[in-house]
């Protein structure tokens, strides 16, 4: 019931971690009972190797604050946790997914059921194919879109659609935050050096881009010849001293 959804306070996090911003918890109805839903936000280059060692720590710090807030099912038990790492890097995650296959094994020592296990699930978004994003309305495949796009019409049409789908009135938060985001990272990332104009809301994104980018691309071009030709001549002065 993605309609009881429910922000749930991190600040259970140890003193010796880092609490980090950007993971969110939520709770959601399954049936009858409560569904946590862990997530972690991974901008960096590359995969962390120890992420499920990681996961298992966050994952039993929140198991023990619900503990200590006796938010328990009925017969006592603590609810089902899906812990979701969702990573956006260039290159391909290849760490484990699950804390088990990081523990070393001893030959016939019978120590194995005794090994932690808990898996997570990983988005990789550089690793998703177009087929793999739903043509719906979906505005998590949207902004893998518009993360993946490689062409100016790419992003126009990614971003005709989103203003299509969030133009209700109780969706104004969401248009905003689409468009600071699309003007503060995403056109800066794909625009580098390029003063990125004002703009208020999906559709003024979406009229800046067919009227702009051509522009703005060959202004960025002539900015990274002149970047090489003067870091060219800085090298080639330095060989000759």
């Amino acid at each position: 019931d993605f309609g009881s959804l429910e922000k749930v306070s991190g600040s259970y996090v140890a003193d010796d971690l880092r609490d980090r911003e950007d993971d969110i918890v939520w709770k959601v109805r399954w049936g009858e009972s409560w569904l946590y839903v862990y997530l972690l936000l991974e901008f960096q280059s590359r995969s962390d190797p120890f992420m499920a060692v990681r996961l298992l720590t966050y994952v039993g710090l929140l198991y023990q604050e619900l503990v200590r807030q006796k938010s328990l099912s009925a017969d006592g038990r603590l609810p089902p946790v899906l812990p979701l790492v969702l990573y956006n890097g260039k290159s391909r995650w290849n760490a484990a997914t699950d804390v088990a296959e990081l523990v070393a094994t001893l030959p016939g020592g019978g120590l194995e059921r005794y090994r932690p296990q808990m898996r997570y699930l990983l988005l990789d978004e550089g690793a998703l194919r177009e087929s793999d994003l739903p043509d719906i309305r979906n505005l998590a495949a949207a902004l893998f879109r518009l993360e993946r796009s490689h062409s100016p019409e790419d992003l126009r049409q990614t971003i005709a659609a989103l203003s299509d789908w969030v133009r209700a009135p109780e969706q104004s938060s969401l248009r905003r935050a689409f468009t600071v985001w699309i003007k503060r990272v995403l056109l800066p990332g794909r625009l580098p050096g390029v003063r990125i104009p004002e703009m208020a809301d999906l559709h003024e994104a979406e009229t800046m881009l067919a009227e702009r980018v051509i522009e703005w691309t060959e202004e960025w071009k002539q900015q990274g010849l002149e970047e090489g030709l003067r870091k060219g001549r800085q090298e080639g002065r330095q060989e000759g001293r």
